[in-house]
């Protein structure tokens, strides 16, 4: 008899030990869904006992002669390679075309017209884990009595820069100036990713996307904004993401217009090979088949010809950026490039890459002198590599979801299109899910009125369900 309640006893602890061990991984998982927030030290050398300054400082874009005459030498001394005949874009930036972008800057784009164009808008920087963050910072001219301007975090990517929100601003921050009604009025912030434009580059290794968000989120919460929306493309896509899964109670909506999935599983392989046939059985939408078939052509060719540059960043930035950072041509060549095949695909049959169909050469070389005049095109460049050294689908951030509010604006001439039906595995509230009409991969710069609509009805819709307070 002792015995049996001996085993008994042993029996019921085991039970209780199972059950305590369900219990917890039932109700554990929740907190495991949130990122740790990465403290860095990005400074030279060792981080200081003392307490950081947490000041912010007014900041203005400032030129000086000798830079223009640096420049105006390097411009004057290019050399340049006689393209193939009939050769368009396909091989890359065609120099024909190129020359004449370099007359053009010489001659006519007026650098110190352009810096008071950056100028117009406030511009801070602000010491964050040792690094001087830059960013622009504009509240609404005005506000119905009554009402509160949403704080809205806007991210770029390479090789852009905050000057590709100039044209977005006002229509967020003054929506009824044009026609957008004043329902919902932001106030916008634009940083510029550690190692770009005018925010200081890292000095040590491993700084990441989640890094960005960290320092980010602390930006966020420095200038007083617990709870804010942040919108992204490119890099800015991840660093926004990372910023919702590090702090899902303090982002009240994510707004991309770019998406990637990491993780593909069965049902996603297999609708590559049959959702052109049964897309109904995939989730896919007529516009998903049209944009994503055939694969081998849309797909696996697109990304190959597309992703050398990601090759070479993500292993050996800083042997090709010694080139880009002492040649402002050979920069330009490689920026404007992305400019063209990037907005559209097609442009490569094009002999000037159809570059001012969408875009202005002020606005294009104002962007590639940001990146010249800051020196920042190394430091850019080594972003791709902290980010994918480990390989794709390692890091913490790709095997966790993203339960935030998100509003996904689907570009037709984005490189790869992801459909809702793949998002929606890892972006697991997705309350907004549209085509856009036009547009590529640069949507706040190339169709500043699209992207603010469809920030403006997802922030609509999070705000009237108020969808936020149902995580």
């Amino acid at each position: 008899e002792f015995c049996s309640s001996l085993v008994g006893i042993m029996l019921l602890e085991v039970f209780l030990v199972l059950g305590t061990l369900l219990l917890y991984f039932l109700f554990s998982k929740k907190k495991e869904e949130t990122l740790p927030f990465k403290d860095g030290w990005w400074g030279r050398g060792q981080k200081p006992v003392t307490k950081e300054d947490s000041s912010i400082r007014p900041f203005k874009v400032e030129t000086t002669e000798e830079e223009l005459s640096d420049l105006f030498r390097r411009l004057d001394q290019a050399r340049f390679t006689e393209p193939l005949e009939n050769s368009c874009f396909h091989y890359g930036m065609n120099s024909v075309h190129l020359r004449k972008v370099v007359s053009y800057w010489k001659n006519q784009f007026n650098w110190k017209k352009q810096v008071e164009v950056l100028n117009k808008y406030p511009q801070f920087k602000t010491k964050i884990q040792g690094i001087d963050i830059h960013f622009v910072h504009v509240k609404p001219p005005r506000l119905p009595e009554g009402q509160a301007a949403k704080p809205l975090l806007m991210v770029h990517g390479w090789p852009g820069s905050f000057y590709e929100f100039y044209k977005i601003i006002p229509l967020l921050t003054d929506p009824a100036s044009h026609g957008l009604g004043d329902e919902h009025i932001f106030e916008v912030i634009c940083p510029s990713i550690p190692g770009y434009g005018f925010s200081e580059a890292p000095h040590k290794k491993d700084f990441n996307s989640v890094s960005a968000a960290s320092v980010f989120y602390e930006l966020m919460l420095r200038l007083g904004f617990n709870e804010f929306y942040t919108q992204g493309g490119d890099w800015g896509w991840l660093i926004c993401t990372n910023l919702a899964q590090i702090a899902p109670n303090h982002v009240k909506g994510l707004h991309l217009n770019m998406v990637s999935v990491s993780k593909l599983g069965l049902p996603q392989l297999l609708s590559v090979l049959l959702g052109r046939y049964f897309p109904g059985l995939f989730g896919f939408q007529d516009e998903d088949v049209r944009r994503m078939f055939p694969f081998l052509k849309k797909g696996l060719y697109r990304i190959l010809s597309e992703s050398g540059y990601a090759h070479i960043q993500a292993t050996k930035p800083d042997t090709v950026g010694c080139g880009l950072n002492d040649s402002p041509v050979g920069l330009a060549a490689y920026i404007l490039e992305k400019f063209s095949s990037w907005t559209d695909m097609e442009f490569h049959n094009l002999e000037d890459g159809g570059l001012e169909r969408k875009f202005s050469l002020d606005d294009l070389l104002t962007n590639i002198m940001i990146y010249w005049v800051s020196g920042c095109i190394v430091s850019s460049m080594r972003f791709y590599k902290e980010n994918l050294q480990k390989g794709i689908g390692t890091q913490k951030h790709e095997k966790l979801t993203v339960q935030v509010p998100t509003g996904i604006a689907s570009f037709p001439n984005e490189i790869l299109h992801i459909p809702q039906a793949w998002a929606k595995n890892k972006y697991t509230n997705i309350v907004s899910f549209h085509f856009m009409p036009r547009g590529g991969h640069f949507a706040a710069f190339e169709e500043p009125e699209l992207l603010a609509k469809d920030i403006l009805q997802f922030v609509d819709k999070v705000e009237k369900e108020q969808l936020w307070k149902k995580k």
